[in-house]
């Protein structure tokens, strides 16, 4: 079966090399690309991707809202008049208000590629018309890439997956690697391993599929207390003497430090494994047992997810990972990691990009609390007033953590426009609708998931009526004056060509043709160097070493050490709610289409001592209640969540009935509070209450 060499090009880590097949002018099928071996594969998400290019409900007219905001009262208009009340309105709150008044709102809903890409493009028209209020880190991984600096001097701390062909135990700590992906070679090469006889542990608050069909051993852990785990074994290494002392002392500054407040030393507490049962609900016995089979196994890859960061203190849990695999000597060697975050989190191949041009506006806040600022602006302490919010690629009033906070922020705003392909609740809650391409219809390079680059055909025809987001910004751009600037000349065809060309793809037919393009290395690893020689190659830290005791991090208002920081249910709001995504959406995107509806039923996870407890059986509706808001949902009762843990996937669409969610939208009940001092997303330290409805 041939086909034709495309990929998603979706917010998942994977960059999967596909195929699209194509029958009577419809994509009919997405297989894998052979070009991408024996270990670098596709996802369900993938697969049937075509399902979204062939979804009967895509925007194919530019649309003007009629009626109040959230409405659903637009009328289609042309391109022409569109455009130009977007232009005019640009314009507008320019001369008015200046360039810092206008929200940019550029997210990722493509973001693997060089030139279609949501944010890229959003910062390069919006800075070269003067620029606009930008945000600092992210929901996904805020307090990993504020912390990881600190402790490494870099970001850029991950693993290729090959690598994985020389551990000797893989730990899995809230990274659910089968349905979230993070890379698409990582679940092949952890699965090659366990092949070889490598042990692979998972440690998560519920049986995900990655604890299902790649773990040897489940280890149950409350949400928002993996500090006080991690801190529990590194007290077992410590006593039982199994942490690298000549390690340490050649690359690791601050140990000792670490120490004494571990073993209690410095505020009477000592963090023993039964400690720590107290704290996070893991046997103190498991602990110990995790603590000695971790302390006798080198080399050690520790593979941490993202929902240990999403917590309050989510900074601790990143700098413990770092510190337990600094403690027995598994950073920069091969077959370790350095604990931080790993997807493509090193140096990417190199290639062209788009370029995103210096923001004139200095002004920035944080992304978790966008919505916080266009409400409370200059007089709640945000730097600006936000009057225009331009969203390019993201669905953020769905997204955004409490939505009614986020329906207030777009009410509060003077105007919004919305590149989108379906009528989601932000496009809903916008002035104008751009309707946009899918990948399918247009041409790019892609960063993959790994060392890769991949080549991702058009493979049909724009639907009728919709643009690129490129051609949207271009001819915006051609009634603000800024043309030139925005294309420099150039067509689409000849900036993909430019960029090809600044890469090391020396036979660009032979690419064009594979889809694919692989690196020499496949199994680098970060801090290798540094390893081999320190004086040479030190990290860019203040001490040049491994930097687990940070005076510059205490000065941001925390403390030097890793220390405990969470906060803790109450009886009012007694269950802890993870809201973790689904293996058949990426974030909010799938969520419409109903084939991905009905492989993934939007019902809350409940333990069945939790349900007892209320009175609840299996698939009856339920009340979830917190203080942003109330949804109603059917039960799933089932061993695979912990007590005092219920799950609700995050993505699905909102929908309201007398003030109550009835869809599922796990951002109807979260808090826009973050973790300090990074700012990050705290979406799994929500406490809730649950009911019959």
């Amino acid at each position: 079966m041939t086909g034709i060499p495309f990929t998603c090009n979706l917010d998942c880590g994977g960059g999967c090399p596909l195929l699209a097949i194509v029958k009577d002018g419809k994509v009919s099928k997405v297989i894998d690309n052979p070009a991408g071996g024996e270990y670098i594969k596709g996802c369900v998400r993938g697969y049937q991707s075509h399902r979204i290019q062939n979804a009967p409900d895509r925007l194919t007219k530019p649309l003007i809202r009629t009626g109040p905001r959230g409405s659903g009262e637009f009328k289609e208009v042309t391109w022409k008049e569109a455009l130009d009340l977007v232009a005019e309105k640009l314009s507008e709150v320019k001369e008015k208000h200046g360039n810092e008044a206008i929200l940019n709102l550029g997210g990722s809903g493509a973001i693997m590629s060089v030139l279609h890409n949501t944010k890229r493009l959003a910062n390069r028209f919006l800075h070269l018309f003067g620029g606009a209020t930008g945000r600092w880190l992210g929901y996904s991984s805020a307090a990993n890439m504020f912390t990881l600096p600190y402790l490494l001097g870099t970001v850029q701390a991950g693993f290729d997956p090959a690598s994985l062909k020389h551990s000797n135990l893989i730990i899995l700590w809230g990274s659910n690697v089968v349905d979230n992906r993070f890379g698409s070679a990582t679940e092949s090469w952890i699965r090659d391993a366990k092949r070889r006889g490598v042990k692979v542990i998972t440690i998560d608050p519920r049986a995900t599929n990655t604890v299902k069909t790649l773990g040897d051993q489940w280890i149950k852990v409350l949400p928002g207390t993996d500090t006080a785990l991690m801190m529990a074994v590194l007290n077992v290494l410590i006593k039982e003497d199994l942490v690298d002392r000549a390690y340490i002392e050649k690359y690791v500054y601050g140990f000792k430090e670490l120490e004494n407040h571990i073993l209690g030393l410095d505020d009477g507490v000592d963090k023993t494994p039964e400690w720590a049962e107290k704290v996070c609900g893991t046997p103190s016995e498991t602990i110990m047992q995790l603590a000695l089979e971790y302390g006798n196994a080198k080399p050690t890859c520790l593979i941490t997810g993202l929902a240990i960061q999403r917590v309050i203190g989510g900074e601790e849990a990143v700098r413990m990972a770092v510190s337990l695999q600094a403690a027995t000597g598994n950073i920069g060697v091969e077959g370790g990691s350095s604990g931080g975050y790993f997807s493509n989190m090193l140096p990417s191949m190199k290639v062209g990009a788009i370029d995103t041009m210096p923001n004139p506006v200095k002004a920035t806040v944080p992304t978790y609390e966008w919505a916080d600022a266009i409400i409370q602006g200059k007089k709640g302490g945000y730097p600006v007033d936000i009057k225009f919010v331009y969203v390019l690629g993201t669905n953020y009033l769905n997204q955004g953590s409490d939505i009614k906070k986020n329906k207030e922020a777009f009410e509060k705003a003077d105007f919004s426009v919305a590149h989108e392909r379906f009528m989601t609740a932000t496009a809903l809650h916008c002035d104008v609708v751009f309707p946009v391409s899918t990948s399918f219809e247009r041409t790019d390079v892609m960063k993959g998931g790994g060392n890769f680059l991949l080549y991702s055909k058009q493979v049909v025809p724009k639907l009728d009526g919709v643009k690129h987001d490129y051609e949207i910004l271009c001819q915006l751009a051609e009634r603000l004056g800024i043309i030139e600037e925005f294309t420099e000349g150039k067509t689409e065809a000849e900036w993909i060509d430019q960029f090809i060309a600044e890469s090391e793809i020396e036979d660009v037919e032979e690419f064009k043709e594979k889809g694919i393009y692989l690196g020499k290395e496949q199994e680098r690893g970060a801090f290798t160097d540094f390893i081999e020689d320190p004086d040479k190659y030190p990290l860019d830290t203040p001490s040049g070493k491994i930097q687990l005791y940070s005076e510059e991090f205490a000065m941001k208002g925390a403390s030097p050490i890793p220390t405990l920081r969470s906060i803790k249910p109450n009886t009012e709001n007694p269950l802890r709610l993870v809201t973790p995504k689904s293996r058949y959406r990426t974030h909010s995107q799938n969520y419409n289409i109903k084939w991905f509806q009905e492989m993934d039923p939007q019902k809350l996870w409940i333990n069945p001592v939790d349900a007892v407890e209320r009175g609840i059986i299996d698939g009856e509706r339920v009340l979830i209640s917190s203080p942003q808001g109330k949804i109603r949902i059917e039960a799933f009762v089932t061993e695979d969540i912990m007590p005092g843990v219920v799950c609700l996937l995050e993505g699905a669409w909102p929908k309201y009935e007398d003030d109550i969610e009835v869809q599922g939208s796990a951002n109807a009940v979260t808090s826009t509070r973050p973790t300090l001092p990074s700012h990050g997303s705290r979406t799994h330290t929500v406490y809730v209450q649950v009911k019959k409805a």
